[in-house]
C-alpha cells in the first residue's frame, strides 16, 4: 500500500514540475530529478514511521520484560462509584488486560458473609482468593483489584484470565439479602465493565459462579433474580455513559 502511494506522488509531481521545465526544453532532466528526489524522500518517511511504529510498540511492551514492573496510581479505580481497599498480593496477579489476556465475561458471586467479613478475606493472603469488586447490600462498591489484573476468584484459570469478578453481600439461601440498592449499584458496575471492554449484555458473557466449569460452588444461588438483573444492566448500559478501561494504572 505505502509503496504504491510513493509512486503515484512521484507521477503526480513529475508531470506538474516537468511540464514547466519542458517549455525551456528540460523535460526529460526535470522528470528524472523529481523522480530521484521523491523516492528519497519516500524512502525517509517511511523509514521515519517505521521507527515511529517501533518505538510505539517497545513503549507498549516494555513492561513484559522480566524485573519491570508497569507502574500503577496508587489507589486508583476502575469505576468511579468505587472506594479502594487493596486485596492482599497473593490473590491475585499482575497483568495488562485487556493487551494481554481479552476481558469477555462479568462473573457474579454471593459473599456467604457480611460485607466487612469479605474485605477482611480478601486482605488476608493466606485466603487464596478476591474478587476485583464487592457491592454491599446498601449499594456501597468496594474495588480491591484493578480489573487489568486477574484475581483468583473463579476457580478456572482460563476464566480467571478472561473475567471480572463481583462478589455480592449476603447468603444464597437468604433472598431478603439481595436488596434493590444491591442490584443497582451491581447493574451500573457490569454495564460499566461491559461498556469498557465491549462485553455482551447477555447471559453467555454474563454468568454466576455456578457456571464455571469445573467450580464447586452454587452462587449466586437460585435467589438471585437473573431475569431482573440483566433488564437493569441494559437499562444502565443506555443511560449512563462510562469511560474506557484505564491504560496507564490511573
Amino acid at each position: 500500500m505505502g509503496a504504491k502511494h510513493e509512486s503515484t506522488s512521484d507521477s503526480a509531481d513529475g508531470s506538474a514540475e516537468g511540464s514547466a521545465e519542458g517549455s525551456a526544453g528540460g523535460s526529460g532532466d526535470a522528470d528524472r530529478r523529481i523522480g530521484r528526489r521523491a523516492l528519497i524522500v519516500g524512502g525517509a518517511a517511511a523509514a521515519v514511521g517505521t521507527a515511529v511504529l517501533a518505538r510505539d510498540e517497545l513503549a507498549r511492551l516494555w513492561w513484559r520484560v522480566p524485573g519491570v514492573e508497569r507502574p500503577r496510581e496508587e489507589g486508583a479505580v476502575d469505576y468511579s462509584g468505587a472506594r479502594w481497599v487493596a486485596a492482599a498480593d497473593a490473590n491475585w496477579r499482575r497483568a495488562d488486560r485487556p493487551d494481554d489476556f481479552g476481558v469477555d465475561m462479568v462473573i457474579v458471586h454471593v459473599t456467604q458473609g457480611s460485607f466487612d467479613s469479605a474485605v477482611k478475606a480478601f486482605q488476608d493472603p493466606g485466603h487464596q482468593a478476591a474478587t476485583h469488586y464487592i457491592v454491599g447490600q446498601d449499594g456501597r462498591v468496594t474495588q480491591m483489584i484493578r480489573e487489568l489484573d486477574v484475581a483468583y476468584h473463579a476457580g478456572n484459570r482460563d476464566y480467571n484470565e478472561r473475567s471480572v469478578g463481583i462478589e455480592h453481600e449476603g447468603f444464597v439461601d437468604r433472598p431478603q439479602d439481595f436488596t434493590d440498592a444491591m442490584y443497582a449499584a451491581s447493574a451500573r458496575l457490569t454495564a460499566g465493565i461491559c461498556a469498557r471492554y465491549d462485553i455482551p449484555l447477555d447471559r453467555e458473557h454474563i454468568i454466576g459462579h455456578v457456571e464455571v466449569p469445573g467450580t464447586d460452588h452454587t452462587d449466586p444461588g437460585p435467589h438471585w433474580d437473573w431475569e431482573r438483573y440483566m433488564k437493569l444492566v441494559r437499562r444502565a448500559a443506555t443511560s449512563t455513559p462510562s469511560p474506557g478501561p484505564s491504560r496507564s494504572g490511573a
